[in-house]
């Protein structure tokens, strides 16, 4: 009897075995004549070793939505339609890499040069193991202790193809395994017939290969035209009474694609101004629905923040996170005068710009674009031991200048005026510290104002603020100082008494203390 059971499931499992043969056989015979008979932009080609169904894999679709990007499409077409072309895409996470390397692949010139295409994705592979594995795993190739030389034997055979490689920063950052990477890197740039095309965070290329000249310029952030066109596409055209909101939600994403594109997803079915509100309560959580880098803007910057390069570097992290309060950048310059508790700042900083964390502006100011700015303010603030001499370095700046030197203090003046958001920020954060002095950064709202007042900028919103300070510090000179200014700008208003009561009581203090400053402040 068991010998009966034995031979009736033996024989069953052989005729499941052989069933299921015939499907897999009519499933990639499908697969053959799907492919011969659609665009060839659909799927990849096979590879000339191995009929496994590994080795038949397809492509991304062509980006529907893609502006801004058309003058690097067009440099990579000109170095693609060369011989051994070699291109890398840097920038930062979310800047649209991957994308633009999708629409590459379906040019017309493009398909017509290079009729195998590989699309890779080096997500998941760690090392120069891991990178092997992945290829072998996509060409059909059996594993085997050989495989290096397997997947380069292959490619040698395939005729002309283009390799893109994506995300190869994850293999090729741990710097423990970067040598044996770049490499493998420089087999595959060897053989004839194959353009090589990776996307990768930072600023560096891969050593040991002769990339292509000119190189491509790192990704930057887009236009804000370029930005408006995402967000209407995905969404719609605003209403006249969403312009602004659409607006404010242009500059809150960076003119980052990543985040453009999250946002108008979201606004396309709650409205742009329901999702500005939902950006101020939420930040950048608004936009981490998403499982994977592509749908969730904060694990895009984290997958930067824990590259092995990054996470070495304490002190890489402690300037990320003094960027994050400062949006108006800062030079190297001012770092190193304020005298901020960073060793070796030159090397830190170069870090974060080969990270692509952070960039350098036109006027040569290290600044984060605003979403990733926004995150490691929220998760990673800086500590006050770092803040605190840039702030102290900000109040000498303010406290040099005055209505009689405000003329001849051109340059101090003009470093106020392009780092006003800064130092706002600055105070703000002092306001929320237990040990900060309420009394000193009162004052310095005070000035702050007035050089923002002069310079045409506009009131500091935290003026607001000082009457509330006055209360709790129950100081004379910071009530006088901001009696003063009222008086001086008319803002009778907001006086806690009547005018000329408040000056004979100014006089009467400034004649005890003896502040001839604060008297000349009275009487203008």
């Amino acid at each position: 009897m068991y010998l009966q059971i034995g031979t009736s499931l033996s024989s069953t499992l052989f005729e499941l075995e052989v069933d299921a043969e015939e499907r897999h056989q009519e499933l990639l015979e499908l697969l053959s004549l799907q492919s011969a008979s659609e665009d060839a932009t659909s799927l990849i080609g096979r590879s000339s070793m191995g009929n496994s169904s590994g080795s038949l894999s397809l492509l991304p679709a062509s980006p529907q939505i893609f502006h801004g990007r058309e003058a690097e499409l067009d440099h990579i077409l000109k170095i693609l339609l060369r011989d051994s072309a070699r291109v890398a895409i840097l920038g930062p996470g979310g800047m649209g890499k991957t994308t633009l390397a999708m629409a590459v692949l379906h040019q017309e010139q493009v398909i017509a040069k290079y009729p195998l295409q590989h699309f890779i994705s080096c997500e998941s592979a760690n090392s120069v193991n891991d990178l092997v594995r992945t290829l072998g795993l996509h060409l059909g190739i059996e594993p085997s202790r050989d495989l290096s030389k397997l997947v380069v034997q292959n490619l040698r055979e395939c005729g002309l193809c283009l390799l893109v490689l994506d995300n190869f920063e994850t293999p090729w950052e741990s710097l423990g395994s970067r040598g044996p990477v770049e490499e493998f890197l420089s087999l595959l740039a060897d053989i004839p017939g194959l353009a090589l095309l990776i996307t990768m965070r930072g600023l560096e290329h891969p050593g040991k290969v002769k990339w292509t000249r000119p190189f491509l310029p790192a990704l930057q952030p887009l236009s804000q035209s370029d930005t408006r066109e995402i967000f209407v596409e995905i969404a719609q055209e605003p209403h006249a009474d969403d312009v602004d909101a659409l607006n404010e939600l242009l500059e809150l994403s960076g003119s980052l694609p990543l985040a453009a594109s999250l946002m108008a997803s979201i606004a396309s079915f709650e409205g742009y101004l329901a999702t500005l509100s939902r950006w101020k309560m939420e930040s950048t959580a608004l936009l981490s629905q998403g499982a994977d880098k592509r749908s969730n803007l904060e694990k895009s910057i984290m997958l930067s923040l824990h590259s092995p390069r990054f996470s070495a570097s304490i002190h890489a992290k402690e300037l990320l996170s003094l960027l994050s309060i400062l949006p108006d950048g800062i030079t190297h310059d001012d770092l190193r005068i304020s005298r901020v508790p960073i060793p070796n700042l030159m090397s830190h900083s170069s870090t974060l710009l080969q990270t692509s964390l952070a960039y350098m502006d036109a006027g040569r100011r290290l600044r984060t674009l605003s979403p990733i700015r926004e995150f490691i303010r929220k998760e990673y603030p800086p500590t006050a031991s770092i803040s605190k001499p840039l702030r102290e370095y900000y109040r000498h700046l303010l406290q040099v200048v005055t209505p009689s030197t405000f003329l001849s203090l051109g340059n101090i003046v003009s470093r106020i005026t392009l780092q006003l958001g800064n130092i706002h920020n600055i105070l703000l954060q002092a306001l929320m510290e237990a040990n900060s002095s309420l009394v000193e950064t009162g004052l310095d709202i005070l000035k702050v104002h007035w050089v923002s007042d002069i310079m045409l900028q506009g009131a500091s919103p935290l003026i607001q603020r000082v009457p509330h300070l006055i209360e709790l510090t129950g100081n004379t000179p910071l009530w006088l100082a901001y009696n003063c200014h009222c008086l001086r700008t008319r803002e009778l208003a907001k006086l806690p008494a009547d005018p000329d009561q408040l000056i004979a009581e100014g006089l009467e203090f400034v004649s005890t203390v003896h502040l001839p400053t604060e008297e000349g402040m009275i009487h203008c």
